[in-house]
Order: structure tokens, then C-alpha cells, then sequence
């Protein structure tokens, strides 16, 4: 009578290992889990907006002097000087969640000298400000270039506050900044809007209602969510100004 030959595929609970068989196929299932889990968070990561490189600008605080518009929020328009070839435009914004358009109004199209901290996320820039650091200077200054219209746009991107997404805050963008940005818009800090890709050289657009207004209330239902709108771009120096159509805007 032959000899039976013991069978190595069988499986026992109490082996100190599975069969070679069951062991390389449990080797593949894992293998192909591992990678199914590898791809989805490279997936998660790409498609996740990034927090962006906000910062403070240099030094505990800056002096800038310009002529200060109103609409669609306070501004410093800036002319050209030795460390910028071209005049520049940068919003302001005051301490905590506020905006300083009652400060900044009776200053409207004065030279004005403010003082402040600069927070920066790109090529957008936002002064923070307050209302003894904002006074009127007596010397003259050249009026700047009207605004360019630049047509109208149909854009990708998210609508939240200047102040945080410029760098106040780490992040300062999407659904989980969402209330706080709604905060700051509440508590007018200058709108705006970052765009998916850029368009005519930007991916930050400072916010406006269709007659160049403050944005509109109804964007608070759009804050902190990818979304596409329409409206008109115009550029303010280096700074663009997206006039939107709220009835226009579709979550993405």
C-alpha cells in the first residue's frame, strides 16, 4: 500500500503558517489593497485645494501713501516707486473681523497714509489697518488710471474673505473656513475670489456686486464652496475686480 502524500494546500486552523497557495494569494489581495488605498489618497490630495503660501509681509508693520477709493471696498491706490515699475492696488481691512469702510469713508478720494500689516498670498496683497493708523496728507497726488474693463467671464473657484485667505489665517480657504469667512464678509472684510486657474494673469479677484458695489448678500450661501459664476472683469492696477451675478452661480 503507497505511502499517502501529506497535502501541503490544505488548510488548519492550528499551523503555525497557511499553505503556500492560500499564503501567496493573501500576498496579492494585500498588495492590491494597499495600492487601491495608495491611489485614492494621491487622488484626495490632488483634488484638495491647497491652504495657499499665505503669510505676514516682512517687519511689524508698513506705511503705505495713495489715493484711497471706497468702492467695491477701501483701497490704497498706490503709484509706482523704486521697488514697484507699476502703480499697484491693495484693499484694506482693520483688526479682528471688521472692515474700515465707516473709517475710510470721510477719507474717500484723498491722499491717504496708512499703517498696517500686510498679509499676502501670491501677487494679492491686503493692508490690515485701523482708524488712528489711517489719516489724510496734504500733498497732491496724480489721479490713477481709470479702471479696464476686460469683459465678461464665466469662472471656477471659491468666494471667502481677503483677510484670512491673504494669510491671516493657515487655511484660509474652503469648508472648513467657511463660517469664519462669513464672519469676515459680515463684518466687511473685502470679498473675494479664487479662481481655479488663473485668468488674465490672476487667481485672486476682489469682489463686487454688478454696479461695483460691495459684494452682495447672496454669496454668503456660495462661501467656502467651489462654485462657478458669472460676471464682469475689470482690472484696478494689478488687482482685478469680478462684478458677479449671484443668480449666475452654480456649486461645482
Amino acid at each position: 500500500m503507497a505511502e499517502a502524500t501529506p497535502n501541503h494546500e490544505f488548510f488548519v486552523g492550528y499551523h503555525a503558517a497557511p499553505p503556500p497557495r492560500l499564503r501567496h494569494f493573501l500576498f496579492a489581495v494585500m498588495a492590491i489593497v494597499l495600492a487601491v488605498f495608495a491611489l485614492a489618497s494621491l487622488a484626495v490630495a490632488v483634488s484638495t485645494q491647497s491652504p495657499g503660501v499665505g503669510q505676514f509681509g516682512p517687519g511689524g508693520g508698513q506705511t503705505f501713501t495713495g489715493l484711497l477709493e471706497t468702492k467695491p471696498y477701501p483701497a490704497l491706490r498706490l503709484p509706482s516707486d523704486k521697488d514697484h515699475a507699476n502703480p499697484r492696488t491693495i484693499p484694506l481691512a482693520g483688526e479682528g473681523k471688521n472692515g474700515v469702510a465707516v473709517v475710510a469713508a470721510p477719507l474717500a478720494g484723498k491722499r491717504v497714509e496708512a499703517r498696517g500689516i500686510l498679509v499676502r498670498r501670491g501677487s494679492f496683497d491686503m493692508l490690515l489697518t485701523s482708524a488712528d493708523a489711517m489719516h489724510a496728507v496734504s500733498a497732491e497726488a496724480p489721479a490713477p488710471a481709470a479702471a479696464v474693463p476686460l469683459g465678461r467671464w464665466r469662472i471656477t473657484g471659491e468666494i471667502c474673505d481677503g483677510k484670512c485667505s491673504a494669510g491671516a489665517m493657515h487655511p484660509g480657504t474652503s469648508i472648513a473656513h467657511r463660517a469664519c469667512a462669513n464672519l469676515c464678509i459680515t463684518g466687511g472684510v473685502p470679498a473675494v475670489f479664487v479662481s481655479t486657474t488663473p485668468v488674465e494673469g490672476a487667481s485672486f479677484f476682489l469682489l463686487a456686486d454688478k454696479n461695483g458695489g460691495p459684494a452682495p448678500d447672496a454669496i454668503y450661501d456660495y462661501v467656502g464652496l467651489r462654485i462657478e459664476i458669472e460676471g464682469d472683469l475689470k482690472r484696478l492696477d494689478d488687482l482685478l475686480v469680478f462684478e458677479i451675478d449671484p443668480a449666475t452661480a452654480k456649486v461645482k
